[in-house]
C-alpha cells in the first residue's frame, strides 16, 4: 500500500478541488473513487471537506470564493508540492518570473503555503507541512498518483520550475520534436509536462491522475454520474490513461496500471 508518513520537499502530495457544488462534487468523486467525506470548520462560513480512501485522506474540496466565480473561472483542480519554507518558494518563484497571489500564509496549525502562477498562468501551491504532511496515502486506487502540467510552453516551463523545486528534466523527443518532459525529484519520477497543441488557446493548468482498476469501469461510471470524457482511453506502455471532466467541469485524469508502494 501507498502509506506516507513524510515528502520528500520538492514532491507533490495533496490536490484539492474548487467547486461551485461541493455536495454535487462529494456524490459524484465518492461514486467514482470511494471517496468518504469529513466537512470541517475552515473559517467564518466556511467549510473545507476532507477526502478519504479508509482511514487515509487522499485529498480535499471546498467551494470556490465569490470573486472566482464571478471572474468566470470554471472549476479546477489544484495540485500541492511539499516545501521546506513556503515563504523561500514563494521568493523563489518571483525571482524566476512567476506571480505570487498574496504571501505565504498559515493554515491553521496544518501547515503553511503559497499560490504560486507560473510564468504561462498554471497555478500550483507549495505546501511546507506542519500537522498536515499531505496525502496519507498515494497510488492505491483512488488515491493520486500522478500529476502533469499541460502546456503549449513546454521548455520555459521546465525551467521555471527546476529553478523553482530543484526538479530534474528529462526531455523525450519524437521525430525531432518535444514529446513530454519527465520531471524527477531526488531520482524519482515526480511528474511531467505534456506540451498541448492548443497554441496558447487554453490557460495552462496542472492534471492530477487517480489511480483506478480498470479505466473502462471508471469512464463508465463517470458518464453515467453526469461526467464527461474528453480523451481516451489511451494505452501509454506502463497502462492506460484517460482525461475527464466532472459534472461541475473540474478537469482530471484516471490511470490503470502498476505504480510505485
Amino acid at each position: 500500500m501507498g502509506k506516507r508518513e513524510s515528502y520528500a520537499p520538492g514532491t507533490f502530495s495533496w490536490v484539492d478541488l474548487a467547486t461551485t457544488d461541493p455536495e454535487g462534487a462529494k456524490a459524484f468523486y465518492g461514486e467514482l473513487f470511494g471517496w468518504e467525506a469529513d466537512d470541517m470548520p475552515a473559517g467564518e462560513g466556511m467549510t473545507y471537506t476532507m477526502l478519504r480512501v479508509g482511514d487515509d485522506y487522499v485529498g480535499g474540496l471546498s467551494e470556490m470564493d465569490r470573486g472566482q466565480r464571478g471572474a468566470g473561472v470554471p472549476p479546477y483542480w489544484l495540485s500541492y508540492v511539499t516545501v521546506e519554507d513556503a515563504a523561500a518558494a514563494a521568493s523563489r518563484a518571483r525571482e524566476a518570473g512567476g506571480t505570487v497571489h498574496g504571501e505565504a500564509f498559515d493554515v491553521l496549525d496544518a501547515g503553511r503555503m503559497a499560490l504560486i502562477e507560473d510564468p504561462q498562468g498554471a497555478m500550483l501551491a507549495a505546501w511546507e507541512p506542519r500537522r498536515h504532511i499531505g496525502a496519507g496515502r498515494v497510488n492505491d486506487p483512488g488515491c493520486l498518483t500522478w500529476n502533469d502540467l499541460q502546456t503549449s510552453n513546454a521548455e520555459p516551463a521546465a525551467g521555471f520550475y527546476a529553478s523553482l523545486f530543484g526538479w530534474e528534466m528529462e526531455p523525450i523527443d519524437q521525430d525531432g520534436e518535444l514529446a513530454y518532459v519527465t520531471i524527477k525529484n531526488a531520482g524519482a519520477s515526480n511528474g511531467g509536462i505534456m506540451p498541448s497543441q492548443n497554441g496558447g488557446g487554453n490557460r495552462p493548468y496542472w492534471l492530477p491522475y487517480f489511480t483506478v482498476p480498470s479505466t473502462e469501469d471508471a469512464l463508465a461510471k463517470a458518464k453515467e454520474l453526469g461526467g464527461e470524457v474528453l480523451a481516451g482511453p489511451m494505452d501509454i506502455g506502463a497502462g492506460r490513461i484517460s482525461v475527464l471532466r466532472d459534472p461541475q467541469g473540474a478537469t482530471f485524469a484516471v490511470y490503470e496500471g502498476e505504480t510505485d508502494d
